[in-house]
């Protein structure tokens, strides 16, 4: 199972995120990092053993613009593999982050208008680079698009997969920054009712919730306040060869 230190970026400058909240993101305060540049804060994280970083561009999910320099500098500068949720809607969109040095794209179904745009994207970059991220809230899909948003999401999930989609995030945003609890009856249904590799965030509150989510079998885990407030701590993942 892989831990996946999360950067939230708004404004330009990494923020805290809680519960989907955005007009209410301050600045993060970190026992790890002192700044709040996004290149630092993913030094830190790349110093402290990290191999792979997940950035949501706050900015361009919101509707405005991609902070591609951002992508470009961490790509030159680090060693880090990274995935950027960017407000993707199209196809061309995703090929722009994706040329910005970026890892592997985050379709998210926020900003999704269509099934389509994943089938193409998946299409054109391949299964490796392409993610999409169940955006939900209350246990239902949050998207822009009527007939996703109606949808239970595991049928999304099961639709997805017939699309060639390989991984997926299972993104709780009434948890995230809330360290309530991971949403393991939703996470249990997909995982028993598709083959996809999912990765979860929002609601992690301890490493006892990682060693629950190992033993169900995540793929992987975002993790960003728990990490933050020092509840989950670095020497405790090494110990636990989760880094």
């Amino acid at each position: 199972m892989k831990i996946i230190p999360v950067i939230d970026v708004l404004n330009g400058v990494v923020v805290h995120a809680v519960r989907g909240q955005r007009e209410r993101y301050a600045p993060l305060r970190s026992v790890l990092c002192s700044s709040v540049e996004p290149l630092d804060v993913a030094e830190t994280f790349e110093r402290l053993g990290f191999m792979e970083l997940y950035m949501a561009d706050l900015d361009a999910i919101m509707g405005g613009v991609r902070n591609l320099a951002l992508y470009r500098r961490l790509k030159a500068e680090l060693s880090l593999n990274f995935m950027v949720d960017a407000g993707i809607a199209d196809v061309q969109s995703a090929g722009e982050v994706l040329d910005a040095g970026v890892s592997k794209v985050v379709i998210g179904t926020e900003t999704l208008p269509s099934f389509r745009v994943v089938a193409d994207s998946v299409r054109v970059f391949g299964e490796d680079r392409v993610l999409v991220s169940l955006d939900t809230r209350s246990g239902r899909i949050l998207s822009v698009s009527n007939e996703i948003k109606s949808m239970d999401p595991v049928k999304v999930a099961k639709r997805l997969e017939g699309l060639g989609v390989r991984r997926i995030i299972l993104l709780d945003l009434d948890r995230v920054g809330s360290e309530c609890g991971v949403n393991l009856n939703l996470l249990r249904r997909i995982m028993a009712e598709t083959g996809l590799e999912v990765l979860v965030g929002g609601g992690v509150r301890s490493i006892e919730d990682l060693e629950i989510l190992r033993d169900v079998g995540v793929y992987g885990v975002l993790l960003a306040t728990a990490l933050h407030n020092g509840r989950v701590g670095v020497e405790d993942l090494r110990l636990r060869r989760l880094i």
